[in-house]
């Protein structure tokens, strides 16, 4: 069970071995960083270093036109061997692909962030806040932009910015009262009155560091205004988040393969052979087979219909439950890995115990389950009246 089966180009097939070459590099991080509740650097590091994070940059903008269908291959690879790692570049990767295919900056702003992105630069949008949630159910947000004689003076505080330690720049929503509408504002990392706060938590997915965004009084100007929204961002259709799902696809994989590696080599003296010789080991193994080819055939069909502008016209509600379906199935997929594996999958040694917690951070990305659904059920009324 892999995804050999949608490896269909060299540049596919190139990436796909540089990052399983690289794998226990970035394996290497995930226990520690969990651990620690810090972000891997060094992982990071190499992947700027390999040149992947210029990959959805179009070849005009000096990188290498990635496709979604090829992000989340790579995406899920990566997740592999470090959820925290794959989970923080994803959002880079998505970032920079659905800006660079919606084309909504400038020509110049376009290019200048390219060079900074060929250069080593990072970004993540930065929107969710303590009083909203998350921008995807349409909430105002509270980080304010007031005009003044040089630009605009941006403050206000941003939850859930992944990342946060490696970021150089960050893509900030902010409530524009001026013009009544939400914009968008690309701050650099060195930009005076910019801070993190550590606020970071968790159970999930502990070494992204998804720490506060402080904004106190910052310093921008009109041409760092590069985007102006007049609806919430969760009512447009953007493959390029499919990176999560993709993620959580890899978290499930790497969890079947440890617990189909211990069902195959576990003996124990009550046996004479290995514990996959029994039945009920085998149904589970098959369950969690059985959901990863549902979640994976899914996942790469409807990323290559997005992929398609001709068939992308059709997608109405496909990428939110694409998300759900994937996020549900890897969390099932994890489950059964650790009843598999027992109570040693508990132990704080024992990766599983990691993917369980990690994995489950996937119905908290969005779009939420709720939200999907709601959305098929009204269009489907909609249909009859």
């Amino acid at each position: 069970m892999s995804t050999e089966l949608f490896i269909t180009t060299d540049f596919q097939r190139r990436w796909v071995n540089k990052l399983t070459e690289a794998g226990p590099f970035f394996s290497s991080f995930s226990e520690p960083s969990d651990m620690l509740a810090k972000f891997p650097k060094e992982s990071i590091q190499k992947l700027v270093d390999m040149g992947f994070t210029t990959l959805t940059l179009p070849t005009e903008f000096g990188g290498e036109g990635c496709t979604v269908t090829d992000m989340i291959l790579f995406q899920e690879t990566l997740a592999r061997f470090d959820s925290a790692t794959a989970l923080a570049i994803g959002w880079h990767q998505g970032v920079v692909g659905e800006l660079y295919e919606s084309r909504k900056w400038n020509e110049v702003q376009l290019k200048q962030f390219s060079e900074a992105i060929t250069t080593g630069a990072l970004v993540n949008r930065s929107v969710t806040e303590a009083q909203t949630g998350s921008p995807t159910r349409g909430g105002r947000p509270q980080t304010t932009a007031t005009r003044t004689a040089a630009g605009w003076t941006i403050s206000g505080e941003k939850t859930f910015t992944t990342m946060a330690p490696a970021l150089t720049h960050f893509l900030v929503s902010v409530w524009i009262d001026e013009i009544q509408q939400t914009g968008f504002f690309l701050i650099p990392r060195s930009s005076n009155g910019l801070s993190i706060k550590d606020t970071w938590h968790t159970i999930s997915m502990r070494g992204t560091e998804s720490q506060t965004l402080v904004l106190d009084q910052v310093h921008v100007t009109d041409e760092q205004l590069v985007e102006v929204n007049d609806s919430p961002r969760g009512n447009k259709q953007n493959g390029w988040l499919l990176h999560i799902p993709a993620c959580y696809l890899g978290i499930a994989q790497a969890a079947r393969d440890y617990s189909v590696h211990f069902a195959a080599t576990y003996q124990p003296n009550s046996l004479n052979e290995p514990i996959a010789s029994l039945f009920n080991i085998q149904t589970q193994i098959g369950k969690m087979d059985l959901e990863l080819i549902k979640a994976r055939h899914l996942l790469y069909d409807i990323a290559g219909i997005y992929d398609d502008s001709a068939r992308r016209v059709h997608l109405q509600n496909e990428l939110g439950v694409a998300k759900s379906i994937v996020t549900n199935s890897a969390i099932e997929i994890v489950n059964l890995a650790m009843r598999i594996v027992g109570a040693k999958s508990l132990e704080l040694s024992n990766p599983l115990q990691r993917y369980y917690r990690d994995v489950r951070a996937g119905l908290h990305n969005p779009p939420m389950d709720d939200m999907t659904i709601t959305k098929l059920a009204h269009a489907a009324i909609s249909e009859q009246q």
